[in-house]
């Protein structure tokens, strides 16, 4: 029998499926796939040869609505004739704002095989965040549901408007022998706004080209054939569906679970509307789901409901955890309800900025060193830098950059932020720090100030912003607290004004008028003493965890 890693290197072979070359890409050499589809648009066109196989299954109620493969290029194609009908053409933004739901992908897809760049906004934004990424974007069109829509509360959004529920059904039939359209596309021309703030203010958009989406699909279904050669794959996955439970505004939910089915042929169920452990192992038997994926917090909740005593767990074939840690807690409770995935547990990293995916760590690497994060991707290269930019040498610790194929061209029309992030040589900067060991990553014991509340984003600079026009407020500061289920929750220190009080109930109401809820502070912690901060004025969170003491004075 071959050696797995000899047969893994066959796969990067002159002539192989994923043999690898150099290339310009943005006036630097990198490491990229030689045997590449040019666009999505290409990407989606390929998908024909999985014909009549389910892509997409939505799950509303007792409603189940499908999307083949070849039925979704059939009404991509329609859509893109309406809306080039409608004007929108290459370099056009349209902004997708809405639940789950096939109009969101279909809207995505037309979007992107005209040329135009799909904006994805945050489901769950308030008014106040809605308005501002559709100022900072200017989308030549709007498609969006209901829900959404309302909470601009009637305000006109300064474009034209598409009601996914009223308006969409016109777009779908509008052309229905339509061809997908045959405008040129470079591969380095913007595809996708995805929003992030890095660590503080205002969400940005992260703007990410046909190649970076295309190269997230080529290093995932790499990762796939690799570990197939490597331990042996499902033999069920081109048939069998995944679980599809993340916003399709975030990377899990778009990239992964809309986009690699293309080449994959293996596609997704979704569960519409809020997530119900119940409904998900009545689908897992029903439509036969192969793969459970989701954060701690979807996972712990399906092993804890009591319907999972009646589900086949020979169902599922692997459980994957995105947007969160995978604790050993709950590599635990999962291997002790599915026998069969003992030792079967990776871990992946990566960022919007970094197009998704940076590096993969095996089980073997995970039970070595917990805080190994892996090998880098193929077509990812890394290092590690001090605060001034210079490399540091093996085993040291520092910033993690990152530069390849699916890194970030820019943030969308900011480029204070944009330097700050990319430095000489589209080196991107993530905020994390590690060390690498003989080419593996290790992530610091603690990372940036970023907190992961189930699966979710919080920055604490935007939540800090929102506390400090509290009247009763003098300073404050956000940290996030570790949680069985949600991987961490949101705290919030404050140090009042003279002869004022603040309750919990106050601030998450105040907080609400402006954020998002799952950015709520959900404790609060009222200070006697002014925050502790260094030399330089920064708040030392680590003094309000309790990890160190406070040694500066002013």
């Amino acid at each position: 029998m071959a050696d797995p890693m000899e047969q893994v290197m066959a796969l990067m072979a002159p002539g192989a499926p994923f043999e690898m070359g150099t290339e310009d890409v943005l006036g630097e050499e990198m490491q990229v796939f030689v045997q590449r589809h040019g666009s999505l648009r290409d990407l989606l066109a390929s998908s024909a040869r999985h014909g009549d196989v389910d892509y997409a299954v939505f799950h509303d109620g007792d409603e189940r609505i499908a999307l083949s493969f070849a039925e979704t290029i059939r009404r991509a194609a329609s859509i893109a004739a309406a809306l080039a009908d409608r004007g929108v053409g290459a370099g056009d933004r349209v902004a997708i704002l809405a639940a789950n739901r096939p109009e969101w992908i279909l809207t995505f897809w037309a979007t992107v095989s005209l040329g135009a760049v799909a904006v994805a906004c945050n489901g769950w934004w308030t008014r106040d965040e809605i308005e501002h990424a559709l100022g900072r974007t200017r989308p030549s069109l709007l498609v969006a549901d209901r829900k959404r829509l309302e909470r601009l509360e009637g305000a006109d959004p300064g474009m034209p408007v598409v009601v996914m529920e009223d308006d969409f059904a016109a777009l779908a039939d509008f052309a229905p022998d339509a061809e997908l359209p045959d405008v040129a596309i470079d591969e380095d021309q913007p595809a996708l706004m995805q929003f992030t703030s890095g660590t503080t203010g205002r969400p940005k958009a992260a703007v990410l080209s046909h190649r970076s989406l295309v190269g997230f699909v080529q290093i995932v279904t790499f990762l796939g054939a690799a570990q197939a050669a490597q331990v042996g794959g499902s033999t069920s996955g081109a048939t069998r569906p995944r679980l599809a439970v993340f916003p399709m505004f975030h990377i899990s939910g778009l990239q992964s679970a809309s986009l690699t089915p293309m080449a994959t042929g293996a596609g997704n169920v979704w569960p519409m509307g809020r997530f119900d452990p119940a409904t998900v192992i009545r689908l897992t038997t029903e439509e036969r789901i192969y793969a459970w994926n989701g954060t701690a917090t979807h996972v712990f909740r399906l092993l804890e409901h009591p319907d999972i005593e009646d589900l086949d767990v020979t169902l599922v074939e692997t459980v994957a955890i995105g947007g969160s840690a995978t604790t050993p807690e709950l590599v635990r409770a999962t291997e002790a309800r599915f026998p069969h995935l003992v030792d079967t547990f990776t871990s992946g990293y990566g960022s919007t900025e970094a197009g998704g995916m940076v590096s993969h760590a095996s089980n073997d690497m995970l039970k070595a060193n917990a805080d190994s994060i892996g090998m880098g991707m193929p077509t990812v290269s890394l290092k590690v830098v001090d605060e001034d930019g210079t490399e540091v040498a093996e085993g040291e610790s520092g910033l993690i950059c990152v530069r390849s194929p699916l890194t970030m061209t820019e943030y969308w029309e900011d480029p204070g932020a944009t330097g700050e992030a990319l430095l000489d040589g589209r080196w991107l900067v993530t905020g994390d720090y590690g060390r690498l060991e003989g080419g593996q990553l290790f992530l610091s014991s603690r990372m940036r100030d970023l907190i992961l509340r189930g699966g979710e984003n919080v920055y604490p600079g935007e939540v800090e912003a929102r506390l400090e026009m509290h009247p009763a407020v003098v300073e404050c500061a956000v940290d996030g607290v570790d949680h069985r289920t949600l991987g961490q929750e949101v705290k919030a220190f404050v140090v009042l004004r003279p002869d004022t009080t603040l309750d919990l109930d106050e601030v998450r109401s105040f907080c609400g008028e402006t954020l998002a809820p799952y950015k709520l502070p959900d404790h609060l912690e009222v200070l006697a003493e002014p925050l502790p901060r260094n030399a330089s004025g920064k708040v030392v969170k680590a003094v309000l965890r309790g990890e160190a003491e406070q040694t500066f004075v002013e």
